[in-house]
């Protein structure tokens, strides 16, 4: 019977764990969308609509900016330098 009670006292510990990692996780992603929902900041779309016009050579519209994280260049960062092959010639 005492091997049951063990058995049953470490499912009850696992559940807990689970149960605040899930906690966790949910906070960490009402986090993340807060961040999301929040509107791109006034300078900011200015230095874009500037950086545009430099680059384009006229003065553009913006129709419409996305606010992201940094995470989409970092991954964009480790798939390139990730792909990069050296190739080595023949000697």
């Amino acid at each position: 019977m005492s091997g049951d009670s063990t058995v049953e006292q470490e499912l009850l510990a696992a559940v807990r764990e689970l149960t605040e990692r899930v906690a966790a996780l949910e906070a960490e992603v009402a986090a993340v969308r807060a961040r999301q929902e929040q509107d791109v900041p006034e300078e900011v779309a200015l230095a874009i609509s500037a950086a545009v016009a430099a680059y384009l050579g006229h003065r553009a519209k913006i129709k419409q900016v996305h606010y992201r994280t940094g995470q989409a260049w970092a991954q964009q960062g480790r798939v390139a330098v990730q792909g990069h092959r050296i190739i080595h010639g023949a000697r």
